[in-house]
């Protein structure tokens, strides 16, 4: 368990579920003139399809703009007979990013390490990546068949993958858009990887949880998806690693806070404060200095 753990908590170098999902993103696309799907009945319809279809129990819900996908399988990885070769060299020891009204707070220590070979010694069971598969499937059928409004239909998923038996799960949130924008090549398979949110963990009150009672559900905002994102981008640059041990590390974390807020357009801010804890400096951007910052 130890060893998955570290798994888990190193999961962000592994693009293991994108790439499961990526090729039902990319295998042909449409649109029909018709909704198909009608916003008050997306999440029944989703929980039916599966059942119906893949006898899968999924557990939907829609709070407000985000919509909640709960997979409860089994045994969601396995000892890997080929290990995974990858490289360390930085150490994140803490990184922490939040909306405080309409200031963007960034807190990180992020260390540089002798790099060192390490690996990966877990991979998904082909039995799981099946089911997490076919849940794809059907969640990208409604997604392209859905009824656009103006305004309140879903804009956010959450897909929450549970291993009900050895409590440990893989939460993965992205953008309505950012499907249709990778799925017609509008934007690149690793910068939707980058944009699609992974998370991990592991408790106690996952074992034989299959209705998802555990979940805290609630409705994902701009700003949070943002600040999620952001924290999702730090891990890939430093764990996976996309640069070097000499990289200016303030450098590459404004970087990414300019790119991810230009790309969402998001102006509702006054001001982004990154705080290093490694040296206990702090850098003040405001808006403008943000929204002129090349990314």
């Amino acid at each position: 368990m130890m060893k998955l753990k570290l798994f888990l908590k190193n999961s962000a170098r592994h693009a293991a579920l994108n790439i499961l999902i990526i090729s039902f993103l990319i295998g042909g696309c449409s649109s029909s003139i018709t909704p198909t799907y009608l916003k008050e009945n997306i999440a029944q319809d989703i929980q039916d399809i599966c059942r119906k279809e893949y006898q899968l129990d999924v557990k939907a819900k829609l709070m407000g703009q985000t919509l909640w996908l709960y997979l409860p399988i089994e045994d969601i990885f396995i000892k890997s007979d080929k290990p995974e070769k990858y490289l360390e060299r930085f150490k994140i020891e803490h990184n922490k990013e939040e909306f405080q009204g309409k200031l963007l707070k960034l807190e990180y220590l992020i260390k540089a390490v002798p790099e060192k070979e390490k690996y990966q010694e877990y991979k998904f069971n082909k039995t799981a990546s099946e089911k997490i598969n076919n849940v794809w499937k059907v969640l990208r059928r409604v997604i392209f068949s859905m009824e656009r409004l103006k305004e309140g239909e879903p804009k956010f998923f959450c897909l929450v993958i549970a291993d009900i038996k050895n409590g440990l799960e893989i939460k993965e949130i992205f953008y309505y858009l950012d499907i249709k924008k990778v799925s017609y090549e509008f934007i690149s398979i690793g910068e939707y990887q980058h944009r699609a949110i992974q998370d991990s963990n592991i408790s106690a009150d996952i074992i034989g949880d299959k209705e998802g009672n555990h979940l805290r559900y609630g409705e994902l905002t701009l700003e949070d998806f943002i600040a999620k994102q952001i924290d999702h981008r730090i891990k890939l640059k430093f764990q996976k690693p996309e640069v070097d041990t000499n990289v200016d590390i303030d450098k590459e974390i404004i970087k990414i806070v300019v790119h991810t807020i230009k790309t969402y357009e998001l102006r509702d801010f006054t001001a982004v404060e990154l705080n290093n804890l490694m040296n206990n400096s702090k850098i003040i951007l405001n808006q403008g200095a943000v929204l002129t910052n090349p990314d």
